[in-house]
């Protein structure tokens, strides 16, 4: 081998160290966002108790996060464009962490809304950046990793519940969890950051719009993240209630049903980067909305707990890489990837805050039967719509994945960069 041929090599080899660092940072990332989540959730009861709100003060001031989260997820591509994507999720994840002190601090209603809200709007930020920086990630690597990205993401949030639940039983302050929370995971975050790939763009190019309509693309996209995310908010609040009022189960089966839930479709999403790189993104949402269209009707002919208990599981399994993978569609779906996930974010996030007032709404006007009649639909949906999540073809993705690679030691001044 000539001495042109060993540099070559060496770059590529320098090249593939750093995608595969860049890949294990962005997880670690989204390990990060989920651990605020699930540690901002075991404190909930605690923030009701100390600020002595009703069940409906409080259930106001959960929809901020929604609200936030949907009003500032169009900033993050124009934050990336000025600051570059590192510095950028760097800083958004900061805040991301920071935020989750606030509501222990707040010292009425109308202050735990605003905090509420701040908390929602960097949550929404934070997420379109690491998701826009995983799908780019994916694209270099040539190969799919977005499923194992939530996969993490589901990790830390049940890490985070877990150090929750503990703070909880040793009946610590919440100001003082939280604020200890804040600042490890903060300094986790930052860690992390560290390798994540640095794109840069152009010096002469337009930044995007502070506020835009997603493209009609990324709408189609969203619609199928719809389904899996109405499937999954409804599953996850009322899966022990329809165990216990349909069922007739004591309330520890109706506990390990939701547990049941949330494990498969955590386990599910680590299992589903190598089914998608085998059978390709649209195959595989078909089989997921088929696995999930079979639990639903399995929930609703269910004679017993063992049946239903089994039918969420199915459930749980067949949307968990729904979402990666609409995201990632969203990422490669028109030329300003944060734009197309911010829309998609959108979508799928109202759909978690509708679906569970919409089933109780419905079980209110007919049956808990009849709401789960409904998820099963929208699963059915996942095997109609699955064919918008279309990749690129596979060889020519991993061509550009190298390609785009070499980019890393190029000047600011042109396209992009990574580092």
């Amino acid at each position: 081998m000539d001495a042109r041929d060993r540099t070559g090599g060496g770059t590529r080899d320098r090249t593939d160290g750093r995608l595969r660092r860049a890949r294990f940072a962005v997880a670690a990332v989204f390990a990060v966002h989920g651990a605020v989540t699930g540690s901002f959730a075991t404190r909930i009861p605690w923030i009701q108790s100390h600020l002595d709100l009703g069940s409906g003060e409080l259930g106001l001031a959960l929809v901020l996060p929604a609200i936030g989260s949907s009003c500032a997820m169009p900033l993050a591509g124009r934050i990336s464009h000025r600051f570059g994507s590192r510095a950028a999720l760097r800083a958004l994840i900061a805040l991301w962490c920071a935020s989750v002190a606030l509501p222990a601090l707040s010292p009425g209603l109308l202050a735990l809304c605003g905090a509420l809200a701040v908390y929602g709007a960097t949550s929404g930020m934070a997420d379109v950046a690491m998701n826009a920086l995983g799908v780019e990630t994916e694209e270099r690597l040539g190969r799919s990793i977005m499923s194992g990205l939530h996969g993490m993401w589901s990790a830390g949030a049940l890490a985070g519940s877990a150090a929750g639940a503990a703070a909880a039983h040793a009946d610590l302050d919440a100001r003082v969890h939280l604020g200890v929370a804040a600042a490890v995971l903060a300094v986790l975050g930052a860690a992390a950051c560290h390798w994540v790939l640095d794109l840069r763009t152009a010096a002469d190019e337009h930044p995007p719009p502070r506020f835009a309509l997603p493209p009609r693309s990324a709408l189609v996209i969203g619609a199928v993240g719809f389904c899996a995310v109405f499937a999954e908010g409804a599953s996850l609040d009322w899966s022990a209630v329809y165990l216990r009022d349909v069922i007739g189960s004591g309330p520890g089966v109706a506990a390990a049903c939701t547990t049941a839930f949330s494990c498969t479709m955590a386990l599910a999403r680590f299992a589903g980067d190598p089914v998608v790189r085998r059978f390709g993104p649209v195959r595989t949402v078909r089989a997921s909305g088929v696995l999930a269209t079979g639990g639903g009707v399995l929930v609703v002919t269910a004679p017993g707990a063992p049946s239903a208990i089994a039918g969420f599981a199915l459930i749980g399994v067949g949307i968990a890489v729904v979402v990666p993978l609409a995201f990632a569609a969203a990422g490669r779906s028109g030329p300003a990837p944060s734009q197309s996930i911010a829309g998609v974010a959108t979508i799928t996030y109202t759909s978690g805050l509708v679906a569970p007032a919409a089933i109780g709404q419905i079980a209110d006007a007919s049956s808990l039967v009849t709401s789960f009649g409904l998820v099963t639909v929208l699963a059915a949906g996942l095997v109609a719509g699955a064919g918008v999540l279309r990749a690129r073809d596979p060889e020519r993705t991993a061509e550009q994945g190298t390609e785009q690679g070499k980019e890393q030691g190029k000047a600011p001044g042109e396209r992009s960069k990574a580092g």
